[in-house]
């Protein structure tokens, strides 16, 4: 049962007029509270589950704790559970030896969420500007034989992954443009302005430029 803390803390925050700047800020103060993380995240709520995303202590994130979490991340909307996924990541997953060798195991993983921050990892450690993992060829291999049929939230942080390869990798440079060209993704999808497309040929031209 969550305590009165955790009641109140959800109450405050779990409005659709809630900014992520404020969730971030909360997180800020409370630094890490694994035991108030679990409560709120089991009171459920976007926002509540944002900020658990900030506070967990990543040493107590085991294999069965994060497929739980995964399992209740794929019941909100898409744009939620992706935003989720991503705070995971890159607040706890990325931070620790231990999670960041569970993201290795999940490439195959039954759960979408989980198979998203496989993608989402590699192309993370591509763009953050260290040296890339000597994987890109297997990882081309499955983006050319599975992208084109994975669920939707899978299939964006794949194309993602090879956009990233694309850009950081010349020698597959070629391969992945192809890559985009012969499946279509994201081609004639609307892009605001100052954005960079996602469509892999578009995404890697541009992105090519800004660093040349």
């Amino acid at each position: 049962m969550a305590t009165t803390t955790a009641k109140r803390l959800a109450s405050e925050i779990n409005g659709a007029g809630t900014k992520l700047g404020e969730i971030k800020k909360r997180g800020a103060v409370i630094k890490k509270d694994h035991e108030l993380a679990i409560e709120l995240w089991a009171i459920g709520g976007y926002h509540p589950r944002l900020l658990s995303t900030l506070i967990f202590d990543k040493k107590l994130l085991t294999p069965d704790v994060l497929e739980r979490l995964a399992a209740d991340m794929s019941q909100h909307n898409e744009n939620e559970q992706n935003q989720l996924a991503d705070w995971l990541l890159a607040n706890q997953l990325m931070k620790d030896k231990q999670t960041r060798a569970l993201l290795l195991r999940w490439q195959e993983n039954a759960s979408p969420i989980l198979r998203r921050l496989f993608w989402y990892h590699q192309a993370r450690l591509r763009w953050t500007g260290k040296a890339a993992p000597e994987n890109s060829d297997k990882l081309l291999d499955s983006l050319e034989q599975d992208m084109a049929d994975a669920p939707p939230e899978v299939q964006w942080a794949m194309n993602f992954c090879a956009g990233q390869i694309g850009v950081h990798e010349p020698k597959f440079r070629s391969r992945c443009i192809k890559l985009g060209k012969q499946t279509g993704l994201y081609k004639d999808d609307p892009v605001a302005k100052n954005c960079t497309p996602s469509y892999l040929p578009e995404f890697i031209r541009i992105e090519v430029a800004k660093r040349e």
